[in-house]
């Protein structure tokens, strides 16, 4: 591919087979576990595909896709987001270790670090996400990693990637940065100098709510290749089935996250006039804290962003999120339909952030602007939010 083709360019036509003569558009589906060799020599060529947890021709192009799309070494497939960063974590780190991991990370991650990871001597300690160059003052001779997610995917903070990168290559210290919020499309946290992007690619390049899948993406061949061996010594399979459908959702994934970054922007700049809501937390808006730095890093925004109800009862918030109609209660984003949570019940935070009141967080989809904003108009009009 060309370097300055633009990337819906770029993913309408990558990893497709060679055209000759009545070529199929799409590679085909391989499902095998035995794979057969005609010499009894390559059973034990490490240079081959050996079995079938170690993928296929579709899988191959699937992570060729994520490499160009990070502008990355190399790729490692996994099941799900959750097991994109909890391998990566393994990858990087042994027993006696000290990382570092922003206060804003996905609640799977700091799950599996503070209930999993602490068990096998693994000392955990979680840091201010705008903590930047302050950085430097929690490194100790034995931390090996430091984790990010930017922004936080429920209460939108954003790290100051450079700065953080800066100490830790001091340090020889692996990055592992969380980048499902942008779909890695307007933010490159390998080019910033992390070494690790991970991806849910449930998300945006499924694009329809009915595949998990998560990607891994270094930015050297040798982290590349520890992520590869910790993935193969632990068993990591991905059905191909998954695989096939994730690429297929890399066609149209630019065209689609554009149009929800746009709809999540209007709603955000529309909620943040409206009375009942105290503040929006989207990076894109000036008035968020971390703003400048997301101007700075980033070239554009996702489909994610929460706001601040006034003070109210739970039971409240409740009425507000069950009179929706469009917005469909449920976790994730990046598919086609809207979808809405209250984050209260699973902010778990060592540096509580005050809000004043309910946080709520917005995925949006692929409906119309005008009907999403009404949805919301009527359930605000109809629901008080003061005590």
């Amino acid at each position: 591919m060309k370097k300055d083709m633009k990337k819906a360019t770029k993913f309408a036509h990558i990893g497709r087979p060679k055209i000759g003569v009545s070529t199929s558009v799409n590679l085909p589906i391989t499902r095998s576990s035995t794979l057969l060799f005609a010499k009894a020599a390559d059973l034990y060529n490490d240079d081959l595909r050996l079995y079938g947890r170690h993928g296929s021709p579709v899988s191959d192009a699937l992570e060729e896709a994520f490499c160009e799309l990070e502008n990355g070494a190399g790729c490692t497939l996994t099941s799900s987001g959750l097991a994109a960063n909890t391998l990566s974590i393994q990858a990087f780190t042994k027993a006696g270790d000290h990382i570092l991991v922003s206060d804003s990370s996905y609640g799977g991650t700091r799950y599996f670090c503070d209930n999993y990871l602490s068990k096998f001597g693994v000392d955990i300690e979680y840091f201010k996400p705008n903590i930047g160059k302050g950085i430097a003052g929690l490194i100790r001779h034995n931390t090996s990693c430091i984790l990010l997610e930017s922004p936080g995917s429920l209460t939108l903070e954003i790290n100051d990637l450079p700065a953080i990168v800066e100490y830790a290559r001091k340090h020889k210290i692996t990055t592992i940065v969380d980048n499902t919020w942008s779909a890695g499309l307007v933010y490159n946290p390998l080019e910033l100098g992390a070494d690790v992007a991970t991806h849910a690619a449930t998300k945006y390049y499924s694009g329809h709510s009915d595949v998990m899948g998560g990607a891994i993406v270094a930015r050297t061949k040798l982290h590349a290749n520890k992520v590869r061996l910790t993935a193969k010594a632990l068993g990591n399979c991905v059905s191909q089935d998954d695989v096939y459908q994730l690429l297929r959702g890399f066609r149209s994934v630019v065209t689609r996250f554009n149009q929800q970054a746009e709809t999540a922007v209007q709603l955000a700049k529309w909620l943040a006039k409206r009375p009942e809501v105290q503040d929006v937390r989207h990076p894109a808006l000036p008035s968020h804290p971390d703003h400048k730095i997301w101007k700075r890093d980033f070239s554009g925004a996702g489909c994610i962003f929460s706001f601040v109800l006034n003070p109210c009862s739970e039971k409240r918030v409740l009425n507000f999120l069950d009179r929706l109609k469009l917005f469909g209660k449920g976790f994730s984003f990046g598919g086609y339909e809207s979808v809405i949570i209250h984050c209260d019940p699973q902010l778990r935070r060592n540096f509580d952030p005050e809000f004043g009141g309910p946080l709520i967080r917005i995925g949006c989809g692929l409906e119309d602007v005008d009907d999403l904003q009404n949805d919301l108009q009527v359930s605000l009009e109809k629901t008080k939010f003061s005590d």
